[in-house]
């Protein structure tokens, strides 16, 4: 008997199967694999494949693939892990892929697997696009050549997640582990084009008599190939094919989807239930069988139910085409649900009968697929909820007096009293009722009156679990690793329960449950409630000798909330060691000045400078101060020197620029000892969830394990598969030592003004068109015998030169010449500037580009007939000091010029209410901690926020990439340019073309 099994890999349908008999000899090739499907039904559709050997990532019980659920249940021998085998299989051309899925089906000698029917589901849906007209023409480039496709009309999110959801993880087993979402984008694209040249008459128009074909113009040229086998468009030096492609790419913007109102529905009844709508018993007999009930329900109103067994016996409401649309949709549905064959024996199908294998079967395989499918699928209200997972129980020990969980007096080294349970939604399960679960063997087990899931590995891992010891005592700082540590996917941990402010730790409830703190008397300013509420969630975290993260949205006060620590500690009779703040350059100026401003009684040193003092003097420097402040480089530098400083504790501010856990400067930052630790950052996540992990690796060292276990457990299963337990188990490992307020939640701040965001789409000049196409052209024609390395650097250097080519010609050339009229940006930003100033207010222009900063610095002080300031890399601590004075202490309108790398972070430029991006950095946590230099706390007044974008350029489609990929733009969009780098290079043609509306009149 084979298993035929499916994925998509390469733009093209691989096809092998699992077999039973002798395992292949080979460590690394699957055992069970084959690729022959000589003598079996599929043999006839297989013409024209060829093979290839794949490496797919599949589940793995030690030394061997776990077999499918088609060849029968495996005994368990350990723990369950993705291993890559070598895997022969076949690569059919489209149309057989498109034949082979629409024929797929359980046969005596080939089963098909659940990987294999999701593509067929496919499959039927890329034809049901095609039948219904859901399908629209494209141009794309493809490595280079442009190419002719059909692609699908979808726009209904709900049912792309679905599909997604419902994705097995064999489908996109191949190069590692693909996300499903681009797997399922690229089938289904590959399909409906196969699907609508199946159908489509070629050719689509009639010849053109005495002109050869490749003299047609190019629109001709492309309906001819969106018809037969060959996608290819001929190519011809005249051709521009950008208007067609932006035109087609508009089209497709505007389709909408109908709906039909009526689709099939499959309900999930427990043994003992009624028929729906009546009350389903609260106990079934033994041997009672579980039932799928088959019925039509209401497209857009999913309350209008009609199941089959009341239509066949004339006691439904009369629905038109109602038996046509159930048989039809339950032929549909036999394809992903074989299971149902025998109760389409009748020639009135109302329900299926199914033991509790089945039912489980159902609810794992079945339903999701027939949900992605446009299916109605009904469950009991347990599935997927009621699950067996593990509960912490921690009690303050009466032994160690108040101990560690009293709301006073809290220690990690005091003792608390501890178990662990296992638990069923909120029922404990014990040994007895486990073991009798063990030997029913059943995923299905009905518990304490309500269905349960459990399969055999979660069933493993407990039967583990309850092995080990489960009770006893352990210090609190033991009670909490264990619960950050705790869980994992087969047993996770559900609940923890913990008394006083020790439960208020575990469960991030601290800063809620804790009383506010008055502001210190010796602050010069009045704390915000929630500032007070921070202030006694920092205390706390101190006192218990615990690391923090202050992770507050960018303006909401994270130096004044330290300076109030600071005060607070000395308030209270204590005398605590000095505190080492390590800052970025830019903002030990502000810190000076908000210590001098709202804590004059600190005494404060600045160790920076080549007149910093060393050895012996710095550390009588350091404690004969409260608090030291350095930069970065510097910390790097003398790092040997500042640990000889007992430090009462160690402060990053913008602590992102320890994202990067193996560069020198966070290694040393690091080493220097320090009893507690302090990380600030509005971004603790810019790009990737290990800058997180560095981050808390900074404020408590060990705390989330080793890197590449954090990677392993929550990095890759949440940015490149979207687990969901994964991202909640994170949550609760970090909760606790996170404190997180954005300034968009009116709970927390409510008299901060709006913030505007507007797009400012510019024009280029015939000048800047021609640069920018000769730019391009120069690069697409080295890049084509460049190696990886080599493409590289290629592309990451005309990214910068097409970016100052949009500029203007003359950042680009370096020449020295004139600015006026050959930029449309320019133009734009003179007239926004000029009514800025105009209205007496005053503007923040940021740019990543320090010459070009110099170029346009005395250009606009001219034109605007006013200082313009300029900040940048070059300017000393004292002037760049001096700048932010007098910008904000000058009543009238300015000006500011900073470059983002230099002035990007820390300052504040609360005088200010415009700010405009003129050139984009392409990351926007990056360019949103530029502007946040206005908008914060102290600005009164709403924040323009222009961003400027040459039309028709890379600019214009690397905002709209960025605007697609909004929610994931964290883990997405790298730090400047250098995910650009990534893309193909037909990828990178398409983004980096001008466009023929770029260029103004």
């Amino acid at each position: 008997m084979l298993v035929a099994h499916a994925t998509w890999h390469g733009g093209a349908l691989c096809l092998w199967a699992e077999r039973t008999g002798p395992r292949t000899p080979d460590a690394d090739a699957h055992p069970f694999a084959t690729c022959d499907f000589t003598g079996t039904s599929y043999e006839p559709l297989l013409g024209g494949a060829f093979r290839v050997t794949l490496p797919l990532a599949l589940p793995t019980h030690g030394d061997h693939p776990q077999p499918s659920a088609e060849l029968g249940p495996e005994p368990y021998d350990g723990p369950v892990e993705l291993r890559v085998w070598r895997v022969p299989a076949l690569v059919l051309d489209p149309f057989a892929a498109m034949a082979l899925l629409q024929a797929a089906e359980h046969s005596g000698d080939v089963i098909a697997g659940t990987d294999l029917r999701y593509l067929c589901l496919l499959a039927d849906e890329a034809a049901h696009l095609a039948r219904r007209g859901q399908v629209l023409p494209a141009l794309v480039r493809e490595d280079g050549d442009l190419v002719a496709r059909w692609r699908p009309v979808l726009d209904d999110p709900a049912r792309l997640r679905a599909l997604v959801q419902a994705m097995p993880a064999a489908c996109r087993a191949a190069e590692g582990g693909r996300p499903a979402a681009a797997v399922l984008r690229e089938a289904l694209d590959g399909l409906v084009d196969t699907a609508v040249r199946g159908v489509v008459p070629h050719p689509l128009l009639p010849e053109r008599k005495g002109r050869a074909p490749e003299r047609l113009p190019l629109a001709e040229r492309w309906v001819a190939a969106l018809t037969g086998p060959d996608a290819a468009v001929p190519r011809e030096p005249r051709d521009d094919p950008d208007e067609l492609i932006a035109e087609l790419d508009a089209w497709a913007a505007a389709s909408r989807r109908p709906a039909g109102p009526l689709r099939v529905c499959f309900r999930l009844a427990e043994p003992g239930a009624e028929e729906f709508g009546e009350t389903e018993t609260e106990e079934a007999e033994d041997g009672d069988l579980w039932r799928v009930e088959f019925a039509l329900q209401g497209t857009d109103d999913p309350s209008l139910y009609v199941p089959a067994a009341m239509m066949w016996a004339g006691e439904a409401p009369s629905v038109e085409n109602a038996e046509e649309t159930l048989l039809t949709g339950l032929g549909r549905a036999l394809r992903l649900f074989p299971d149902m064959a025998p109760a389409l024996d009748t020639a009135t199908p109302h329900e299926l009968p199914l033991d509790t294998a089945g039912a489980f079967r159902f609810l794992r395989q079945a339903a999701p697929m027939l949900a992605a499918a446009g299916f109605g699928v009904l469950l009991p209200q347990w599935a997927g909820k009621a699950r067996l997972g593990m509960r912490f129980t921690t009690r303050a020990d009466p032994d160690e007096g108040a101990g560690a969980a009293a709301s006073s007096g809290f220690d990690l080294k005091g003792m608390v009293r501890f178990r662990w349970d296992l638990a069923i939604g909120d029922e404990t399960v014990d040994e007895e009722e486990l073991a009798e679960l063990a030997r029913l063997k059943t995923p299905l087990v009905r518990l304490r009156g309500q269905w349960v899931e459990l399969d055999e590995e979660q069933l493993e891992a407990a039967l583990d679990f309850l092995r080990r010891p489960r009770t006893g005592t352990m210090t609190a700082a033991q009670a909490i690793r264990a619960v950050i540590h705790a869980g994992e996917k087969a047993l996770p941990l559900t609940d923890v329960d913990a008394d006083g402010v020790f439960g208020d730790l575990l469960s991030g409830r601290a800063d809620r449950a804790l009383t506010p703190l008055a502001t210190p008397e010796d602050l010069d300013a009045r704390l915000r409630p929630y500032q007070e509420r921070g202030l006694a969630w920092l205390a706390f975290m101190d006192g218990l000798g615990l690391g923090a993260l202050l992770a507050d949205d960018m303006g909401l006060g994270k130096t004044i909330s330290v300076l109030s620590l600071l005060l607070h500690e000395r308030e209270n009779g204590a005398a605590p060691d000095p505190t080492l703040a390590v800052l970025p350059m830019s903002l030990v100026g502000n810190w000076q000045r908000e210590a001098a401003r709202f804590a004059p009684k600190l005494r404060v040193y600045v160790h920076h400078g080549t007149g910093r003092h060393r050895d012996d003097d710095l550390v009588a420097a350091a404690r004969s101060a409260d608090l030291v402040l350095t930069t970065y480089g510097t910390a790097a530098r003398d790092a040997e020197m500042l640990a000889r400083v007992g430090w009462g504790r160690v402060v990053c501010d913008e602590a992102q620029a320890l994202k990067n856990s193996g560069t020198r400067q966070a290694r040393a930052v690091r080493s220097i000892p320090a009893r507690t630790r302090i990380a600030m950052t509005g971004t603790p996540v810019e790009n990737h969830l290990t800058e997180l992990w560095s981050i808390m690796e900074f404020a408590n060292p060990g705390l989330l394990g080793p890197r590449a276990q954090f990677r392993e457990r929550f990095a890759v299963p949440i940015e490149r598969e979207g687990d969901e337990r994964a991202a909640m188990a994170l949550k609760r490992a970090t909760q606790p030592f996170v404190l997180r307020r954005l300034k968009t939640d009116r709970s927390i701040i409510s008299d901060l003004p709006e913030k505007q965001e507007i797009k400012v789409y510019c024009n280029l000049t015939t000048e800047q068109a021609s640069l920018y196409r000769a730019t391009l052209d120069d690069m697409l024609a080295q890049i084509a015998e460049a190696d990886d390395k080599q493409r590289r650097g290629l592309v990451l250097s005309t990214m910068a030169k097409l970016k100052q080519v949009c500029n203007h010609p003359a950042h680009l050339l370096k020449d020295g010449s004139r600015l006026p009229g050959r930029s449309g940006k320019l133009e734009r930003l003179e007239e926004i500037c000029a009514e800025v100033t105009g209205q007496g207010e005053k503007a923040l222009v940021f740019t990543q580009y320090a010459e070009f900063g110099s170029m346009l610095q005395p250009y606009l002080a001219a034109r605007l007939e006013r200082p313009v300031l300029w900040l940048h890399g070059g300017t000393s601590k004292q002037a760049r000091d001096d700048l932010v004075q007098h910008f904000q202490s000058d009543p009238g309108p300015a000006v500011f010029l900073l470059s983002l790398k230099a002035a990007g972070t820390g300052l504040t430029l609360t005088a200010a209410n415009h700010v405009v991006h003129l050139d984009r950095w392409w990351n926007p946590a990056v360019e949103d901690q530029a502007t946040d230099r206005a908008f914060r706390i102290g600005q009164t007044r709403n924040v323009q926020v222009r961003k400027f974008i040459c039309v028709g350029t890379m600019e214009e489609r690397v905002d709209e990439m960025i605007e697609r990929k909004k929610a994931l733009a964290e883990s997405i969009v790298g730090t400047g340019e250098e995910w650009l780098a990534d893309l193909s290079v037909a990828e990178l043609r398409d983004v980096l073309r001008l466009s023929p509306e770029a260029v103004s009149e």
